[in-house]
C-alpha cells in the first residue's frame, strides 16, 4: 500500500533524533512520502487532502509521542480524498517505550511495523528462558503484600524485602479509607499477619537489594539485611526495654508529630511484632559501647544484642516485582504555605496520624500547644491529648502537584483524601468551619463523586481556586486565595491548615532503576512496558511494577495492579518459560518478525 509517514511531535524528545528516524522511514517499502511537522500544530485539511491525492496515498502513518492528538485531522483529510479512513495508523513512541538507550532503534521499529500494518506488540516478542519458581518482591506496602499473598497462596516461594522494621507501608498510617470510610488497619493488618505466618513467604525486614545479576527466569540477588539488635523469634514485646531507654526521637510512623524511644516497635500491630533498635540514636551504639546499654540488662528474655552486625543474603529468583511506593515531596520548599514556620500547618500524613485513634492524641483533632522541654530548656510546640480543638480548618489541594515549578503531574489521591479529612473534622469537632480550596475536583473512582457531594452537604465550604498564601495577622493564621466561581479574592481566619502534598517516587527508585536497567518516566516513576496493553510489565523480562512506584494511584487501583502482577508471575511459572528482555530485541529482529506477519 502506498504509504505516507508524518512525524508530529508535540515537543522535542531528548532521546530521539526525528530527522534520522524520518530518513530511515523514507527507505521502507511502500513509503512514498515522509514529512516532519515540527510546529506541533495539525496541518490544514485542504493542504493534507491535496498531498494524499497527489501522492496517491492508501495508508497514512502518524508517528510521534502522542500521535492520537493529530489523528482527527488526518482522518478527515483521508475521507475527503476518498481514501479508507481505517488506514490512518498511529506509531506511538510513548506507548511502546521508545526511550532510554535504545530509543532510536525502538522508534524505527515502531514506524516499520505501522507502515506494514502490523501491531508492534505482535512483532516485538522476545524469546523465553526456564524460570526459577521463587519470586522476589521489593517493598512491603499494600502492593507488595497483595502480590506476595497471591503468589504464595499458589504454593510458590516468595522473598519479601522491606527497608523498614515492619511491613504495611503508608496504608498502615491511615485512619480511614475513602469513599467507604472503612478502617484502614482493619483491611491491612489481617493481610500483614498472613504474610508473617505464611510458610511460603520469607520476610526480610530492615533489608535492601544491593546487587542483581543473571537473566530473565534466573536472577541472582544480593540483599543486605541491617541488624535489628533484637532477636525477632525471642522478643515477646513486653515493653520493659522501652521503659528504661533514656533516648527520645521523632517517630517516623507518626510522621514526626510524636516521639519514640531508641528501642521501639514501629506500631502496635507491626509485623514482625518485635522491637528493634535505631542505631543512629542509640547511646550505646553511637558511643562505641562506652555508655548506656541499660535495655540489655532489663530484657527478661535476653534477646537484645547491641553488638549485632549487618549481613548479606544471596538468593536466586525467576521474577522480581517492584513495589517500592512513594514519599511526600518536601513541602518546606513552597514557602508561601508557612510549613515549618507556623506550628499548625500540617502535611496530609501528619494529619492522618493526628486523627488516627492509635495516634499521639488518641484520635482527638487538636491544635498544637507550647510545652517547656526541661532537657533543652526551650519551649516546643507539641500535640497533646488535652489540646484545644480548632474552630476553623483550611484544606489546601494540589500543594506541589500540577505545578511546573515542582511536580507537573496530578497526584490523583489528594482530592479524595482531603474530602475525607473534611468529613473527619466535621465528625470529631463540633461547630467547626472547614474551608476546602481546590483547582479541579478529580473524584474519578467508584462512589467518589457521590462522596464529594456528601461532603458538600455536610457543610464544608468548597472554594474553587488557588490558595495564594498562609500568613499571620494579629496573632491569627489567615489563608488567602481566590474564588473563581464568584470572581473574588477570599480571606479566612483559621486555626489549622492541612496541605495535600504532592507525591514523589521513593528514594530507592533511582538506585533500583540503575541496578535493574528499568526505565523511568520524566517524573521519576518506573516506566511500564505499554501503558495500555502491558501496564505491569517492564522492558526487562521477569521484572514487574506494582502500585505507586509506577505512578500515583489509590488503594483499590494499587491492589488491582498488584493482583495483576501476581497473575503475570504465576502465568510465567505455569508455562515454565519466562519472557526475555524486550530491550534486547534488535531493530532487525523486529523488522524480520513484522515482515513475516505481514506476508501471512
Amino acid at each position: 500500500m502506498r504509504t505516507g509517514v508524518f512525524f508530529c511531535q508535540m515537543e522535542v524528545s531528548r532521546n530521539l533524533n526525528i530527522d534520522a528516524i524520518a530518513k530511515y522511514s523514507a527507505n521502507l517499502p511502500d513509503v512514498e512520502t515522509v514529512q516532519i511537522l515540527r510546529s506541533g500544530v495539525p496541518p490544514e485539511i485542504i493542504t493534507l487532502t491535496e498531498q494524499i491525492r497527489s501522492n496517491k496515498l492508501e495508508r497514512i502513518v502518524i508517528a510521534g509521542d502522542m500521535p492520537g492528538y493529530f489523528k482527527p485531522v488526518f482522518t478527515r483529510a483521508m475521507a475527503t480524498a476518498g481514501g479508507n479512513t481505517d488506514e490512518v495508523r498511529l506509531a506511538s513512541f510513548q506507548e511502546h517505550g521508545a526511550r532510554g538507550e535504545n530509543a532510536m532503534d525502538r522508534a524505527k521499529a515502531i514506524v516499520a511495523c505501522t507502515t506494514m500494518g502490523v501491531p508492534f506488540p505482535l512483532a516485538a516478542v522476545p524469546g523465553g528462558n526456564p524460570v526459577n519458581h521463587a519470586t522476589l518482591i521489593i517493598g512491603g506496602g499494600i502492593a507488595g503484600i497483595q502480590s506476595a499473598l497471591e503468589i504464595a497462596n499458589a504454593g510458590k516461594q516468595v522473598f519479601l524485602v522491606e527497608q523498614t522494621g515492619t511491613i504495611g507501608g503508608h496504608m498502615a498510617m491511615f485512619d480511614k479509607t475513602f469513599p467507604t470510610l472503612d478502617c484502614a488497619a482493619c483491611i491491612l493488618t489481617p493481610k500483614m499477619v498472613s504474610v508473617g505466618q505464611h510458610d511460603m513467604i520469607r520476610l526480610l525486614t530492615r533489608s535492601k537489594v544491593i546487587a542483581v545479576s543473571g537473566k530473565p527466569g534466573s536472577y541472582r540477588v544480593k540483599i543486605k539485611q541491617s541488624a535489628r539488635f533484637v532477636d525477632v523469634n525471642s522478643c515477646v514485646a513486653c515493653n520493659q526495654c522501652v521503659e528504661v531507654c533514656p533516648v527520645k526521637v521523632k517517630s517516623e510512623f507518626d510522621a514526626g508529630i510524636s516521639l519514640r524511644k531508641a528501642i521501639y516497635i514501629p506500631f502496635p500491630q507491626a509485623v514482625p511484632n518485635a522491637y528493634l533498635i535505631d542505631e543512629k540514636s542509640c547511646t550505646y551504639i553511637t558511643s562505641g559501647g562506652k555508655k548506656c546499654g541499660v535495655c540489655v540488662k532489663k530484657c527478661p528474655k535476653e534477646c537484645i544484642n547491641l553488638n549485632e552486625t549487618d549481613h548479606n543474603i544471596d538468593i536466586e529468583v525467576g521474577n522480581i516485582i517492584l513495589a517500592t511506593g512513594y514519599e511526600l515531596m518536601d513541602v518546606s520548599k513552597i514557602e508561601q504555605y508557612g510549613y515549618g514556620v507556623f506550628p499548625n500547618v500540617l502535611t496530609s500524613l501528619e494529619f492522618e496520624r493526628l486523627t488516627n485513634a492509635s495516634g499521639t492524641t488518641g484520635g482527638r483533632i487538636v491544635t498544637k500547644t507550647k510545652h517547656f522541654n526541661k532537657k533543652t530548656e526551650k519551649e516546643e510546640w507539641i500535640f497533646s491529648p488535652e489540646g484545644i480543638p480548632p474552630r476553623s480548618v483550611a484544606l489546601i489541594h494540589c500543594v506541589g502537584s500540577r505545578n511546573k515549578k515542582y511536580n507537573p503531574y496530578c497526584s490523583r489521591v489528594c482530592c479524595m483524601y482531603s474530602l475525607k479529612f473534611a468529613h473527619l473534622i466535621k465528625e470529631k469537632v463540633p461547630n467547626v468551619n472547614v474551608y476546602e480550596f481546590y483547582i479541579d475536583m478529580r473524584a474519578f473512582g467508584k462512589g467518589y463523586e457521590e462522596f464529594a457531594e456528601r461532603i458538600k452537604q455536610e457543610g464544608t465550604y468548597i472554594v474553587r481556586g488557588h490558595s495564594a498564601s498562609v500568613a499571620m495577622n494579629n496573632g491569627n493564621m489567615v489563608v488567602r486565595g481566590e474564588d473563581i466561581f464568584n470572581d473574588r479574592l477570599v480571606e479566612f481566619k483559621v486555626d489549622m491548615v492541612v496541605l495535600a502534598v504532592g507525591l514523589i517516587p521513593s528514594p530507592s527508585t533511582e538506585e533500583l532503576s540503575r541496578m535493574l536497567g528499568i526505565q523511568r518516566d520524566n517524573d521519576g516513576w518506573f516506566s511500564e512496558l505499554d501503558y495500555n496493553g502491558s501496564p505491569t510489565d517492564t522492558d526487562k523480562g521477569g521484572i514487574y511494577v506494582a502500585g505507586m512506584c509506577q505512578a500515583p494511584k489509590d488503594i483499590p487501583d494499587t491492589v488491582a495492579q498488584a493482583s495483576a502482577v501476581a497473575a503475570g508471575v504465576l502465568g510465567s511459572l505455569t508455562s515454565g518459560k519466562g519472557i526475555g528482555h524486550f530491550s534486547s530485541l534488535s531493530l532487525s529482529e523486529i523488522e524480520a518478525k513484522a515482515k513475516t506477519i505481514h506476508t501471512i
